[in-house]
């Protein structure tokens, strides 16, 4: 039986490295990409938590300005009579006339 050299392994044992080594990969990948958060999951999850924050700011300016508008129409004298002459047809004074042209009410209609 020859003599091994040093340099030269068995086989069996560069297959057991060649194997660790996979495993050892395998192990890291699982590591940083597996289970249910996953690196890919937690980017999706902050570019979903800033989108969220942007419509978040959006709704609140919205609803400062809707707040704004109901204290101008609550307290308003100014904003009240524009609505009434815009929406309700309401006059003022002696000097305006107001008149009104409804259709005739047709059958089974509630006026």
């Amino acid at each position: 039986m020859p003599a091994r050299s040093k340099k030269t392994r068995p086989v069996g044992a560069r297959t057991w490295r060649i194997v660790g080594v996979v495993v050892a990969i395998a192990a890291i990948v699982f590591a940083v990409q597996g289970g249910e958060y996953g690196t890919t999951d937690l980017f999706r999850q902050r570019a979903r938590s800033a989108k969220v924050r942007a419509e978040i700011d959006t709704l609140e300016r919205q609803v400062d300005s809707l707040e704004n508008v109901k204290k101008s129409i609550e307290s308003d004298p100014v904003v009240q009579e524009r609505i009434a002459r815009e929406e309700f047809g309401l006059v003022r004074g002696d000097r305006e006339i107001l008149y009104r042209f409804a259709e005739p009410r047709r059958d089974g209609d509630e006026r």
